[in-house]
């Protein structure tokens, strides 16, 4: 059965971090988006809000730029009025300038403080370099780069751990590489119809670092189904991968489950994934996602699936 709503589930560390996380990461993108300050929308945002910071979850992940810093604003309310339940932590990550794309050593500390403001904390346990695509990898590695500014926040103990964010893998392999960081996170390239993040995870599994796993739907097709003509990974579907995944639907029904549930299984199944992060629009999702986590999928399932090939990804890198 899954775990009451308010009760954190099964706990691992995050890598050597010595930070503790769920198995399923809640995430915030779309969290306060078109909301302002004071109406109702935003209200219904704290509220749910206070759901998450107090859910069977001990992560919350958001980001300077979710919501055009909506996200981490509603995260502060909720704090500020029913702060957040043991064991659990929000997450976040600094970004770009918004307006000049700048993306140096001091634009991680302006993000930083940005952050901290919208949250109400002078501290954050983990924070990640979130999709450094502004600058080239040389430019973040040079001296008052990207690299370098995390490295000081951590340095200072204004940050417990530092991690890198963002989906290229040949870009993210670059980031590892330079052993400054403590946690990966990755997007899209581990899923049911797309594995190629592997290498990259194997790396950093290799390094003794955390590793999240995000958007483990991609998006939308692994959890509308073939039929729907969603998306994945922000790009649409080639005809190949929607015959795919309905290949993938019929085998799901022959064993009782269905897509959504072998999507998250895939990623929660994985030893190399300390966390799975799925977004989140309502609390009536939480309880699904509990339910989703608690299904048992059979193990004959994972090995009719293999004997399906390799999924027709429309991911390049």
């Amino acid at each position: 059965m899954p775990n009451p709503i308010n009760e954190l589930t099964d706990t691992r560390t995050l890598g050597a971090t010595g930070l503790s996380t769920s198995p399923i990461t809640l995430g915030t993108s779309f969290l306060g988006a078109g909301t302002r300050p004071g109406d109702a929308g935003e209200a219904a945002a704290v509220e749910l809000a206070k759901v998450m910071l107090h859910g069977p979850y001990a992560l919350i992940d958001t980001s300077n730029n979710y919501a055009k810093g909506r996200s981490e604003a509603v995260l502060g309310l909720a704090l500020a009025d029913g702060g957040v339940g043991a064991g659990r932590t929000v997450v976040t990550k600094v970004d770009e300038d918004p307006n000049t794309h700048a993306f140096d050593r001091d634009r991680v500390r302006r993000s930083f403080e940005e952050s901290c403001a919208r949250l109400g904390v002078d501290r954050l346990e983990l924070l990640h370099l979130h999709d450094p695509y502004s600058v080239t990898f040389e430019e973040a590695a040079a001296q008052g780069g990207a690299i370098e500014g995390m490295l000081q926040l951590k340095d200072e103990g204004l940050v417990g751990s530092i991690g890198i964010a963002a989906g290229t893998v040949s870009l993210m392999r670059k980031y590892v590489a330079t052993g400054a960081f403590d946690v990966l996170l990755t997007h899209n390239r581990f899923t049911l119809v797309d594995r190629s993040a592997v290498p990259l995870i194997e790396d950093a599994v290799d390094r003794g670092m955390g590793v999240f796993n995000a958007a483990p739907f991609g998006g939308g097709l692994l959890s509308r189904g073939s039929a729907s003509g969603a998306t994945y990974a922000y790009t649409d579907a080639s005809p190949e991968l929607l015959a795919w995944v309905a290949r993938v639907e019929k085998l799901c029904a022959q064993h009782g489950i269905d897509l959504p549930t072998a999507a998250l299984h895939f990623s929660l199944r994985s030893p190399m994934i300390d966390s799975t992060i799925v977004g989140i629009s309502s609390t009536k999702r939480i309880a699904q996602l509990e339910c989703m986590r608690a299904t048992e999928v059979p193990s004959s399932f994972w090995d009719e699936l293999e004997n399906l090939g390799t999924p027709p990804s429309t991911i390049t890198d």
